[in-house]
């Protein structure tokens, strides 16, 4: 653990709360207490270095909470493994539109783990240069995925989800669902240099929440993307193709696994490592997949 104190951001007091139905009072109230058991090191504006406001994400979480709860449904399982303190969650990756599997993996680390906490993204580098996007990255918590960033918040004792495929798992067909993109090595060598335990995850239903037709490099190029994703929605819907379809998410987490070795191995030696990571991810994806009776159950 790091000799670093955390302190814990004073929580200021709310001012005019609109009413809600009791359901939606009940959530937000939920995330006001979960919100001040949150503990991190902040400066006096109320920032960590890398641009994180816990309380701006009041309203965020809010909202996260009612497509966790309501519209996604999200069930877990084995959560009470992910230990605390550091520690890599390591997970599959799909989407197309917008990485709701990556929001709802952060959601189950702050609804339904005990304590709660956040979770740190590594974004891919041209997100940040997305206008207001790159405030709400910020703001939330994600930085760019440099092994410099990600060891720092390693340092910090952060939780930290990567997902090793990148856009390669991120970006593609639905006739490619759920079968496991190359994995990239950075997570093996920051493990093994900053002796953090990684914990797999297998996550079902980002596939059929914006199913993929194709994938089209030339029209991301234009944009500074790697590729542009034909789905059933988007482009036809515009901005509401970025509305997932109410499919039922499910996020199995494994064993936390550590591994020992020189972080600056020949890539054979780590990709032996990376692929117990992988295998383990695939079969936590199979009992998803043998847990439910369809999209939307």
């Amino acid at each position: 653990m790091s000799d670093r104190a955390l302190v814990a951001k004073p929580r200021t007091e709310a001012g005019l709360r609109w009413p809600l139905p009791s359901p939606l009072a009940e959530l937000r109230d939920d995330v006001d207490a979960r919100l001040a058991r949150l503990t991190t090191e902040l400066n006096e504006y109320g920032f960590d270095p890398f641009g994180l406001d816990p309380e701006w994400g009041s309203s965020l979480m809010l909202g996260m909470g009612v497509l966790y709860r309501y519209w996604l449904r999200a069930e877990v399982s084995g959560i009470e493994k992910v230990p605390n303190g550091r520690v890599l969650l390591i997970a599959n990756h799909a989407g197309n539109t917008f990485a709701y599997d990556g929001a709802m993996l952060a959601s189950s680390l702050f609804f339904d783990h005990e304590p709660p906490r956040l979770v740190r993204g590594m974004a891919e580098y041209y997100l940040p240069t997305i206008p207001f996007f790159n405030v709400f990255m910020q703001r939330f918590g994600s930085v760019v995925g440099t092994p410099r960033n990600c060891v720092q918040l390693l340092d910090r004792e952060e939780a930290i989800m990567v997902f090793p495929e990148g856009e390669r798992g991120f970006l593609k067909p639905y006739r490619k669902r759920y079968q496991l993109q190359r994995f990239g090595l950075g997570f093996m060598r920051l493990a093994m240099e900053t002796a953090t335990p990684i914990v797999p995850v297998g996550i079902v239903g980002a596939e059929e929440q914006s199913p993929g037709l194709a994938r089209v490099e030339w029209l991301g190029r234009l944009i500074g993307a790697p590729a542009l994703p034909i789905t059933l929605t988007f482009p036809l819907l515009g901005p509401l193709a970025l509305v997932p379809l109410p499919v039922k998410f499910r996020l199995h987490f494994g064993e936390p696994m550590t591994f020992e070795g020189d972080p600056n191995d020949e890539d054979a030696a780590v990709e032996d490592r990376v692929d117990v990571v992988k295998d383990s991810i695939r079969d936590l994806i199979q009992e998803g997949l043998d847990e439910r009776e369809g999209w939307f159950r």
